[in-house]
């Protein structure tokens, strides 16, 4: 049942509009002729301004304006045959004329009709109305407005005009009102003021004509789902294109003949089959939906119109939908602390640090970097430091690249008295760095000496920490200092709503932040988030509401556990105990990483006991390039909840099978993925004869799975930028429905407790539904 929409009917774009749609002006016309300069002269004033003297010419104006009614680009109009009509006819085309013809008018009339005596007329009349509004609904697609005019013409002209407006859609159905008898000057009622009509009506009318009439607003319509499902004889949507009309020529009427017997070419029986059949032919079209995805959508969804369900699953994605994609409300499974942010947010965590280094220490700061910004570097700082802030910005730029080493020889000192580990010396080392070196210094030496960042653990000469490189000074490089968690935190709270962010799970190593005391760094990371802003989960709160507090992000952390190290990771599992006790809605799993080769023994396995008997979720990154043998024995042994990446799945059809049999979750980023394992991207030349990226094969082995950002300040990216990219390197794209499938996937996989995520994705679905049927701008 697969249904092919031309353009004309494609539903409104999600995203940037093409061209703008026309205001068409649709009406019958009969005996009284004038009633369409009435209705015109009120929605058109910069025209005709026919109310310029009545009464209540402020109430005209402000009706107009509260329907949002625009003035017509187009006056359409459709007719009998007959001396009557023809009459009408000409009248009406002595008006336009006195208008000087200000737009096109077109006109209809139904071949062998007149007074409409006979069903045969009736049927006749009422399949050229159906066929000329929607031909008019389709033109007026993509932001256009369809006005239809319900006055003038006979009763059954009206009252089909009006049902198609019902089934087809209008902006508004219009009336004229007046009293009876109408004055004779409107009503033309002898031969002479009928001659005189087309003047009256081409200016504006006296005040005591103008206050004898009054137009108002009847109603609206909405186009009916069924005009966009495939029956089950296989035909199509309903379309200008199927029950074809030829567009009049301005001035000219188009006298149109209906088909000889009715029966399959009649848009009128096909509308009635359509209603007799209209809850057979939703259930078809879900089903025919349903049969194609390989994960739920949004409940809401479902209840979009079919024809825009079909734009969205026939739309890819591509770089002009990056504002559609930001504002959709997100969820973040899989960003690590230390490389979020980019060097701008850096910085200003460094310019906290600095302000906090006592004045006498900062020339030894100084100095301890100086070499990295130029061959006399300290001397300068020596020269130039005094009791105001200094800033090395404008001293002269190195050339030369930093040796590799420098992130090691910035924390390579012997304990210092107060500071056993050195974290802080290193802090306010590598703060002094970030505050002083130029931006060019940082962007060459952060990211340009690993440059191009494709396949970095294959093709680099130091691997996987060529990678890493961007985050030297991140993360742990500054959260060792006390003055760093605040920024930082505002940092996070900023980045995250600019994202569209309603939903985060930071993850970090505490104890490597705070050996002394990891579960209180974690208890202080909450309240700093919290005071940025930031939904920290604080007990007897309720879940935010997505769209209505999106500013309120709510954020969660996953402790970071190392499988390489057994010997300490019994007590670091303990330490992440101990801060789940002071943070319970705050500290929402763990993760497991290191080197995937190292085996899982019984020890390490034990060492998770406690982690298993107080339930918590944890997720483990595996699969990023290496042999996927070993991921379900981690998935397994470890009760994984998630995989972090698992990319080397698709060539394992069975093992995924089993992790899609568990629901286990795939936290997939694709730029983190190309920059570590390397995969073909179109936008990226230095990775073209690379693999492809699996993310296809994954969705179709029916795993479920998740973009996420990884390390965005590493990666230069954001969850909308990872979408971008994801459509980029699958071959086929990927669609709007899909995407918003694999948003929803990041929401259903939350480590939250049941109820709190149950509640999260029935905010965030309602606030995707809403911005999905929002007008566009």
């Amino acid at each position: 049942m697969t249904t092919d929409y031309p353009q004309s009917v494609q539903p409104r774009p999600i995203g940037k509009l093409t061209h703008p749609a026309p205001t068409l002006l649709l009406c019958t016309l009969g005996a009284s002729w004038a009633v369409i300069a009435e209705i015109f002269g009120w929605l058109a004033p910069g025209v005709l301004d026919l109310y310029a003297h009545h009464p209540r010419r402020a109430e005209l104006d402000a009706l107009r304006a509260a329907h949002g009614l625009r003035a017509p680009d187009e006056l359409w109009v459709c007719s009998t045959e007959g001396a009557q009509t023809a009459a009408s006819l000409a009248l009406l085309d002595d008006w336009w004329g006195k208008l000087g013809r200000p737009l096109p008018l077109r006109i209809w009339t139904a071949a062998g009709t007149d007074q409409l005596a006979t069903q045969a007329e009736c049927d006749a009349m009422r399949e050229l109305t159906l066929r000329v509004v929607l031909l008019a609904s389709e033109r007026c697609a993509h932001g256009g407005q369809l006005i239809l005019s319900l006055a003038g013409g006979r009763k059954t002209m009206s009252a089909d005009l009006q049902g198609a407006g019902a089934i087809f859609g209008a902006a508004a159905w219009l009336h004229v009102v007046g009293p009876e008898p109408l004055p004779a000057p409107l009503a033309g009622r002898d031969a002479l003021l009928k001659q005189q009509q087309p003047a009256l009506f081409s200016c504006a009318l006296a005040t005591d004509l103008a206050n004898s009439i009054r137009p108002l607003v009847a109603g609206r319509g909405t186009r009916s789902e069924l005009l966009d499902v495939a029956l089950e004889d296989g035909a199509g949507p309903v379309t200008a294109q199927r029950f074809a009309l030829p567009l009049a020529a301005p001035g000219t009427p188009c006298r149109w003949a209906a088909p000889a017997s009715q029966g399959a070419a009649w848009l009128d029986a096909e509308l009635r089959l359509r209603q007799r059949q209209g809850s057979q032919l939703m259930g078809n079209f879900l089903a025919q939906v349903a049969q194609t995805e390989h994960h739920d959508n949004w409940r809401s969804l479902y209840r979009l119109p079919p024809a825009q369900i079909e734009h969205l699953r026939r739309t890819p994605v591509s770089a002009e939908h990056l504002d559609w994609l930001t504002a959709l409300p997100k969820a973040d499974l899989h960003r690590h602390l230390g490389g979020c942010l980019d060097i701008a947010a850096q910085r200003q965590v460094a310019e906290r640090i600095w302000a906090s280094i006592p004045k006498q220490n900062r020339l030894q700061r100084l100095t301890d970097i100086g070499w990295l910004l130029s061959e006399d570097g300290a001397s300068d700082a020596s020269d130039a430091l005094d009791d105001a802030d200094y800033d090395l910005n404008d001293a002269p730029d190195a050339s030369q690249d930093w040796p590799w080493d420098w992130p090691q020889r910035l924390q390579a000192q012997p304990p210092q008295p107060g500071d056993p580990t050195g974290a802080i010396l290193r802090a306010e080392r590598c703060a002094t760095l970030l505050r002083n070196a130029s931006a060019p210094q940082l962007q060459r030496n952060l990211y340009g000496v690993t440059a191009p960042r494709i396949a970095l653990k294959t093709r680099h000469a130091h691997g996987f920490a060529a990678y890493e490189r961007p985050g030297e000074l991140s993360g742990s490089a500054l959260l060792g200092h006390p003055a760093a968690l605040k920024p930082y935190a505002q940092a996070i709270v900023v980045q995250a709503r600019a994202e569209g962010l309603v939903y985060l799970e930071l993850r970090g190593s505490p104890h490597k932040y705070r050996p002394s005391d990891p579960a209180g760094f974690v208890y202080e990371l909450r309240a700093a988030l919290a005071a940025a802003g930031a939904d920290v989960g604080k007990t007897g709160q309720k879940p935010m509401a997505p769209g209505a507090n999106a500013a309120m992000p709510r954020i969660g952390f996953i402790w970071i556990l190392d499988r390489r190290d057994p010997a300490t990771l019994q007590k670091t599992v303990l330490a992440a105990l101990a801060a789940q006790a002071l943070a319970p809605d705050f500290l929402l799993g763990l993760d497991v990483a290191g080197d995937e080769a190292q085996p899982l023994t019984d020890a390490l396995v034990a060492a998770f006991e406690p982690a298993f008997a107080a339930c918590l979720p944890i997720t483990i990154h595996a699969g990023e390039g290496e042999d996927a043998s070993r991921i379900w024995q981690a998935a397994y042994r470890l009760h994984a909840d998630r995989v972090g990446h698992g990319l080397s799945l698709a060539d394992h059809p069975q093992l995924a099978a089993r992790l899609r049999d568990r629901s286990v979750c795939l936290e997939l980023c694709p730029s983190s993925n190309r920059e570590v394992v390397g995969f073909a991207d179109p936008s990226q030349p230095a990775s073209f004869g690379l693999p492809t990226y699996p993310l296809q094969r994954l969705m179709d082995l029916g795993l479920p799975l998740t973009l996420c950002t990884d390390n965005p300040g590493i990666s230069r990216t954001t969850l909308a930028g990872e979408y971008l990219a994801a459509a980029r390197m699958t071959p086929g794209g990927l669609t709007q429905w899909q995407a918003l499938a694999l948003l929803r996937q990041a929401f259903v996989h939350a480590f939250l407790p049941a109820a709190q995520r149950e509640a999260l994705l029935k905010a965030v679905d309602a606030a995707v539904f809403a911005q999905l049927i929002a007008p566009a701008p």
